[in-house]
């Protein structure tokens, strides 16, 4: 009997596998890859950002062609365009009825970027007005996204 004990001793330790095998990952390897995935955040954060600045910028070009648009209608309506004291609030609440053909809701009146389209009368050119919006900077000129958007360009007949 002791013999049949001993070869089912024998039998249970020849197919586990030793603790010394088994191996985990390292520190440094820990870290390597830690890096990398921080590369990879940073570079797809990098392109991702200038694709919203891109959609803000045509987001404003359709803000300000609605815009646009509405002060058409208006001065269809009445005859002249608002005035620079009058601005585009002429088109909203207060000045408008909603059931005016130029009305506009007071969200349509500001940018991307939250802040108010602005209005001129006369316009640069011989326009007779002009909207726009500083871009993504909020100041007069830039490039890029700090570009200005400007209703005078989205017609077409800018230089």
């Amino acid at each position: 009997m002791g013999r049949r004990h001993r070869g089912i001793k024998a039998s249970r330790h020849q197919g586990k596998k030793q603790p010394r095998d088994r191996r985990g990952m390292t520190l440094v390897e820990i870290l390597a890859v830690v890096v990398i995935l921080g590369l990879i955040a940073g570079t797809l954060l990098v392109g991702f950002s200038g694709s919203f600045g891109k959609a803000k910028h045509e987001l404003a070009k359709s803000g300000i062609g609605i815009v646009a648009t509405q002060l058409e209608k208006y001065r269809l309506e009445h005859s002249a365009w608002p005035s620079n004291d009058q601005g585009l609030s002429i088109l909203t609440d207060g000045q408008a009825r909603p059931t005016d053909s130029y009305y506009l809701n007071p969200g349509q009146l500001r940018d991307p970027w939250d802040r108010n389209y602005l209005y001129l009368t006369p316009g640069p050119d011989g326009h007779p007005y002009e909207v726009l919006s500083y871009g993504a900077d909020g100041q007069p000129g830039g490039e890029g996204e700090n570009a200005d958007i400007t209703s005078v360009n989205l017609r077409g007949d800018a230089p």
